[in-house]
């Protein structure tokens, strides 16, 4: 939906404007094109700005002035795709800005006044850090993505751990794979919170992490089973409604042989995801 929004509004040419907060996380680390892209995108810092000011400047001269404005802008672009080869952003018909420390209000805040000015739909690029502000957090984001009371001092949680749901099943998905070579799992960049960290490092060649789309993890799976694969996927509850025609369609309707687990089911808890977890 996301793309397809962009889509539309680059189309459309409305005035508005877009912040994409890119802390290069999501739950667990980032996986997949789009991540690749932004990571271009984050290291490119030569990247040039627009600039406003030149611009209206150069309208403001009788005959030559919007002429001289056109060829700047193609010379611009052109430039643009010598340091960042196939600006998708720029190609879908948004206005590029950035990249932007997130953390440097004025900085943000000017490009914020720039993006106003510019006519048609807009993109800031602002980089944000997970955890910003505490060592512990930035050291271990995803650990404290979701977290219950803990020492502030050392970042050690002061509940004592014990197996829950999903390392039981973790381990246990395991067990069945070292029986059976034809069982994959599929995430939807939820390795650690559905149990299958273990199961990513027993088996590589047969664990799938193809980021936030739990569209895609079902339609993949459905795919997979076709072909006589075993395809064990674990999804959030919450989650799971995402994916509910890919679910009918793909899987149900075909009478498809995927193991869908439903992970964070019941009543919300500590996370506000955690307390009961079933099947």
């Amino acid at each position: 939906m996301a793309l397809e929004a962009l889509n539309d509004a680059g189309y459309s040419g409305t005035k508005m404007t877009v912040i994409l907060n890119d802390n290069e996380m999501s739950i667990s680390k980032n996986i997949g094109g789009m991540s690749m892209l932004l990571s271009k995108l984050r290291t490119k810092r030569t990247y040039t700005k627009s600039s406003v000011s030149i611009k209206k400047a150069l309208l403001k001269v009788p005959l030559i002035g919007k002429p001289s404005v056109k060829i700047i802008q193609r010379i611009k672009r052109s430039i643009k795709q010598l340091i960042i080869p196939k600006m998708f952003f720029e190609d879908i018909g948004f206005r590029y800005l950035g990249p932007v420390d997130g953390h440097d209000e004025q900085e943000l805040e000017r490009m914020l006044k720039i993006s106003k000015e510019l006519d048609g739909p807009v993109l800031i690029h602002v980089l944000t850090k997970k955890g910003k502000g505490y060592v512990k957090a930035e050291e271990n984001p995803d650990k404290f993505h979701a977290t219950g009371p803990f020492d502030l001092v050392t970042g050690e949680s002061l509940k004592k751990k014990k197996d829950d749901y999903s390392k039981v099943f973790g381990r246990k998905l395991v067990e069945l794979a070292k029986e059976n070579e034809k069982i994959v799992a599929i995430t939807a960049s939820m390795k650690d919170g559905t149990g299958l960290k273990e199961f990513a490092k027993e088996f590589p060649d047969r664990f799938f992490d193809i980021g936030i789309a739990e569209q895609h993890a079902l339609g993949l799976a459905a795919g997979m089973a076709k072909d006589g694969i075993i395809p064990v996927v674990p999804i959030y509850s919450s989650f799971y409604q995402r994916a509910y025609d890919q679910v009918i369609h793909d899987i149900a309707i075909q009478n498809l042989p995927v193991v869908m687990c439903v992970d964070r089911a019941g009543i919300v808890g500590q996370d506000r995801r955690n307390t009961s977890r079933r099947i």
